[in-house]
């Protein structure tokens, strides 16, 4: 397969030139800039990003050029640019003026093929504090802007070319059809990465590794497990064996619902109430991450002890998705990692099961077109994501079932409301918060000393980046009324309206 291969030095917009190259349906992955993986001959091209880094600085990143560099395709954005042009000999030097924010192309070298197709006046996204003040020899410009003079260059001799701007984001108008020049024209792509492609190639590669061997599934109800059991099936059949742990962290009614959901798609599911005891593991817990690594080893003691009732199991089945390994890792080490997931990082030792990750390399989105594509009902991949460590998450403080009770009952009111106006389609993920506050209000002419609950709403495509949901008012006024006469121990309602970065979608 056709692959292009993003270096990581920290940007932001890493993971959008990903998705943006998908869409072009090519492949391509992301890696580390000091974890550059073997250049096989599938490799037709490789992309720098940009980093939060000057490259003047001691620690700035340095990759290992010596077999990329006139050896393959290169496009390098933002650092990438500056990093190259200091590296042959040029000069980058901090700003004059501020370069962040649209600009728009005043030249533009349309005889280059990156550049092809881009109009004159086309407007880019810049974000950067140094800029190129001096280009090496041998480094022809290919665009400028009003205040950037090397907004673009290409090194003479080889398909090595540099952008200060940022095509991956959504205020470059043009930036699309750059990428597509440079994976599809330049490196020479196929654009054959489709859901019908990596369904077939999945289901072939499913059946070599887990050949006649059982493999146990965790199924959770939402899109990438749902999805992860239905191409698991597609390849082995009977072999696998689908786990649904109730852990009292879900929303309201949904362990039956779920179960319920499931019947009609040939899954062999088996349901099991653990309730009881992740509520006694989570007693007293109130830091997020102690929540989280106590949620994910009851589950998987729960879990070895079911998947020891099938004999002869071999395979761990999951539902690890590519957000979730990126988020588990960073650039500069675990220091920076944002937070655990608990689908990432492996198994422990006693668990004598190998794992098996159907979708560790698709985005959110991509794992929606994959289930439309093997047919999956809309009900199940239309549902918004849903942390695994669930509602505990959700609760500010420590756990009990009252707690969870309360939460289930706001988050409720809100998602149904949501679906009764129309609105949970147009929303990527929402749900309610407990915070650890209690504030004074009135009922009935009486004073009350009740909770207060946040509810969350964002709109996003990968969960990488999201903005919050603008909301109707009068639809908001409904849903806080609602959950305020309804809800007892609640009479304050908040709405979050942060943005991801800087904040998460999650509280905690």
């Amino acid at each position: 397969m056709d692959t292009i291969i993003i270096l990581d030095f920290g940007s932001q917009y890493t993971q959008l030139i990903a998705r943006k190259i998908r869409e072009q349906n090519v492949y391509c992955e992301i890696h580390p800039f000091d974890k550059i993986p073997a250049l096989t001959a599938d490799v037709k091209g490789v992309v720098f990003s940009g980093s939060p880094y000057s490259c003047n600085a001691a620690d700035a990143p340095v990759p290992d050029m010596s077999n990329i560099k006139g050896k393959l395709p290169l496009l390098a954005v933002c650092y990438g640019a500056q990093y190259l042009a200091k590296w042959g000999g040029g000069r980058v030097q901090q700003s004059k003026i501020r370069e962040y924010g649209r600009a728009n192309l005043n030249f533009i070298d349309s005889s280059n093929p990156l550049m092809k197709g881009v109009p004159m006046g086309s407007q880019v996204w810049m974000s950067h504090g140094d800029t190129i003040e001096v280009l090496p020899e041998g480094y022809k410009t290919i665009c400028s802007t009003e205040n950037v003079k090397y907004a673009g260059y290409q090194i003479e001799g080889e398909q090595t070319y540099a952008i200060q701007f940022h095509p991956e984001v959504h205020h470059s108008v043009d930036g699309n059809t750059l990428l597509r020049n440079f994976v599809v024209d330049i490196c020479g792509c196929r654009q054959d990465w489709t859901p019908a492609s990596f369904i077939e190639t999945t289901v072939k590669e499913l059946c070599e590794k887990v050949g006649g061997d059982k493999v146990v599934l965790g199924l959770s109800g939402g899109v990438d497990s749902t999805v992860a059991a239905v191409l698991l099936n597609r390849a082995i059949g009977h072999q696998l064996h689908c786990i649904f742990v109730d852990n009292g962290l879900l929303r309201k009614n949904e362990f039956e619902s779920v179960l319920e959901s499931y019947k009609d798609m040939g899954l062999n599911v088996k349901g099991v109430d653990a309730k009881d005891r992740f509520y006694g593991v989570l007693a007293g817990v109130t830091e997020p991450e102690k929540k989280r690594k106590a949620i994910g080893k009851t589950f998987i003691d729960v879990f070895d002890a079911e998947a020891k009732l099938i004999t002869d199991a071999k395979w761990l089945g999951q539902g690890t998705i590519y957000p979730d390994v990126i988020e588990s890792s960073s650039v500069k080490g675990p220091s920076q990692t944002i937070k655990s997931h608990h689908n990432v990082g492996g198994l422990p030792d006693y668990m004598k099961l190998k794992l098996v990750e159907p979708l560790r390399s698709l985005f959110k989105d991509e794992v929606r077109r994959v289930g439309r594509q093997l047919g999956i009902k809309d009900e199940l991949i239309g549902r918004h994501p849903f942390p695994g460590p669930g509602l505990a998450i959700r609760i500010l403080s420590d756990v009990t079932p009252e707690k969870v009770h309360i939460l289930q009952e706001v988050d409720h009111i809100f998602i149904q409301g949501l679906r009764d106006a129309g609105l949970y389609d147009k929303v990527w993920q929402a749900g309610a918060m407990l915070l650890p506050v209690q504030s004074v209000g009135v009922m009935g002419d009486e004073r009350t000393y009740e909770s207060v609950v946040a509810l969350r709403a964002v709109e996003s495509v990968d969960g990488m980046t999201a903005d919050w949901s603008h909301l109707p008012y009068d639809f908001m006024a409904k849903v806080s009324n609602e959950i305020i006469n309804r809800v007892k121990g609640v009479n304050r309602v908040c709405y979050d309206i942060s943005s991801k970065p800087p904040a998460t979608i999650e509280w905690e």
